[in-house]
């Protein structure tokens, strides 16, 4: 086993990503432009009560140092809370952002071009789904922030505020790295339209995702007295959040620490039923509905506290955003 290895030959073909046509982001037609974006200095009625006790324990989170954490799916960008989240951020609400690969994508897209989306039905009958060359920037960014020991969100978020894209005052990632809130991406290879690109190495993206679960990991140690929101992601939500709670509690009891009162919020569209703290059966599709048993029952089922909100986050998120700035 000394020394390295000998390569061995596959038994299988790979697709040859040199013959694709990468055409530029200025022929892609966009269903999104700045116009969806949120106006931070308006407030919206807060219709449901419990709002506020979230608000409560997001400034009681503030005030004593405990962890502030969201994870979101990438349409909370898509539906124009970017300039909100930032907002938050800013007066110390949210003390670490995650959001998927997408996330991340949608994020550079407004900041550079100030639109995002394409037409899936119909980009992918000609092929031509994701096969953008600004889009494809992305993988170069992270690939040399990765090089010189940065985070995937890292990487994007400086790369965004130095070379001041025209866009960038909507970008989470840029107020992430201007204010020094960690904003981590959550990848799965093969997820996202970067993937298809010649220029994506799996190496470098997969070490700096990697890297960023571990900052990830550092913020849910300090999740004693804190609150953790899951917008929008039913699989990277609350998958990395019970691996790093997992770990960090391994570690807070070797110390002598405990990682139980905390708060939980789920903001979803999902049709839950009674949401208690009793785990429904494997007979149940719920069950199934990782952010329910995960989140809301099985990790604060010794001291914490879930709360289920339903809704689209045009409406769910300024509801928080009103209720948390009032205070």
């Amino acid at each position: 086993m000394d020394g390295v290895m000998a390569p061995i030959k596959s038994k299988y073909t790979r697709f040859a990503r040199d013959k694709l046509l990468i055409k530029p982001l200025a022929e892609r037609e966009n269903l999104l432009d700045l116009s969806v974006m949120a106006d931070p200095g308006i407030t919206w009625p807060v219709e449901d009560p419990r709002y506020y006790t979230l608000a409560d324990r997001i400034v009681a989170a503030r005030e004593k140092g405990s962890a502030s954490l969201s994870l979101m799916g990438a349409h909370v960008i898509r539906a124009g809370m970017s300039p909100l989240i930032i907002r938050m951020m800013e007066e110390g609400l949210f003390t670490h952002i995650g959001f998927n690969g997408a996330g991340a994508i949608h994020d550079f897209e407004f900041a550079l071009i100030g639109e995002t989306t394409e037409s899936v039905p119909r980009y992918i009958r000609t092929g031509e789904f994701g096969l953008w060359k600004e889009t494809g920037m992305l993988n170069d960014i992270v690939r040399e922030g990765s090089s010189r020991g940065l985070g995937f969100g890292e990487c994007i978020g400086k790369y965004i505020l130095e070379n001041h894209l025209d866009y960038s005052k909507y970008s989470i990632l840029a107020a992430g790295y201007r204010l020094g809130i960690p904003v981590t991406i959550h990848i799965g290879l093969g997820y996202d339209i970067i993937h298809e690109h010649p220029n994506c190495d799996g190496a470098a993206l997969g070490r700096a995702s990697l890297d960023d679960f571990l900052i990830l990991a550092d913020t849910v140690s300090q999740l004693e007295a804190g609150v953790f929101l899951n917008y929008g992601t039913s699989v990277m939500g609350p998958e990395v959040y019970l691996k790093a709670l997992s770990m960090a509690r391994n570690t807070a009891f070797q110390e002598g620490r405990e990682i139980r009162h905390f708060t939980t919020a789920v903001f979803d569209i999902a049709d839950l039923g009674d949401v208690s703290d009793t785990e429904p059966g494997k007979s149940e599709a719920r069950y199934y509905f990782r952010p329910l048993k995960t989140i809301l029952i099985r990790t604060v089922k010794d001291g914490g506290e879930g709360f289920y909100f339903r809704g689209d986050h045009k409406q769910t998120f300024p509801q928080l955003y009103s209720a948390c700035i009032g205070k």
